[in-house]
């Protein structure tokens, strides 16, 4: 993983960065999407939390594994290093850019294969798997997200496991926020959904897609994936603030009202995540499904 100063320079040049002319012309896409959004994907990720629950989804040597929703490749590469000596992973995502990126840093030495694929199509030519891992996909797609599932579903060999893995109640649970920082966060959630396809509620949905498709032997989990109090580590700064920056760059018409407008916000914001008195956490909720095996 990069070095703490790696994480405080690039925190710093993103700040500098963010202008709306660097988002994605079509609103109708990934809400995150921006020139450095491979690198907010790499920094972000916690290694030894993916390994734990990839562990908890049954993941095990010599399986074949698809990574649905790939992104940078990271959580590929970690898939990949729990299966071998002789599994597979196949990683996809539908945007050019990341799978650029994740041949390019992550393909190169490891056999890991990435394929540019949208999920709400078929994917029948990618063969069958053991183990399919969607993690923070769902919440981008509010929409689609149970045709994504039944998709993915066909994937599986008998006996193999679908694994959903998402937030609850994103980016709420903060404490202690301004009346008007907490009202305008709100507002700007609700903005996401109706505009972005977001799904701030994405977690508590997953059971009910395994359920209604038929898998068997379903399992939960509820983890804290955020949990901040007193000193936060940089790399969650910056990951936070590149969350806020690109939502005030989106959706400037929202800080109209607000003192010292959007900028104000972010800073605010910043300043409430430095502050050893704040809390913070978000809810994770992890489902497995397993496919019957047909006698």
């Amino acid at each position: 993983m990069p070095s703490l100063f790696v994480y405080l320079g690039a925190a710093g040049f993103f700040r500098n960065r963010v202008q709306k002319d660097e988002l994605l012309e079509d609103k109708i896409g990934y809400l995150m999407d921006s020139e450095e959004e491979n690198v907010r994907l790499d920094i972000k990720t916690d290694p030894e939390a993916v390994r734990k629950q990839a562990g908890w989804c049954g993941l095990r040597p010599g399986m074949r594994v698809l990574d649905a929703g790939c992104g940078s490749g990271i959580t590929t590469s970690i898939l990949y290093d729990m299966v071998q000596p002789s599994g597979t992973v196949v990683g996809v995502d539908y945007s050019e850019d990341r799978i650029r990126y994740a041949r390019d840093k992550y393909g190169r030495d490891l056999k890991v294969t990435f394929n540019t694929r949208d999920l709400r199509n078929n994917l029948n030519d990618l063969g069958n798997f053991d183990l399919i891992w969607v993690r923070f996909v769902l919440e981008y797609n509010r929409v689609e997200s149970f045709n994504i599932i039944k998709n993915l579903a066909g994937l599986l060999n008998p006996g193999g496991y679908l694994c959903l893995l998402d937030l609850d109640h994103n980016c709420l649970n903060h404490y202690e926020l301004s009346p008007q920082m907490m009202k305008l966060l709100h507002r700007l959630m609700e903005k996401l959904d109706d505009e972005y396809n977001f799904d701030a509620y994405a977690g508590r949905k997953l059971y009910s897609y395994l359920y209604d498709l038929g898998l068997k032997d379903i399992q939960m989990d509820l983890v804290p994936h955020h949990i901040f109090y007193g000193k936060i580590d940089d790399k969650d700064v910056f990951n936070w603030t590149k969350k806020m920056e690109m939502a005030a760059a989106r959706f400037g018409d929202l800080f109209d009202d607000y003192p010292g407008g959007s900028r104000a916000f972010s800073e605010e914001f910043e300043q409430f995540l430095h502050d050893p008195r704040s809390f913070t956490y978000t809810p994770m909720i992890l489902c497995k499904g397993k496919k019957p095996v047909r006698c």
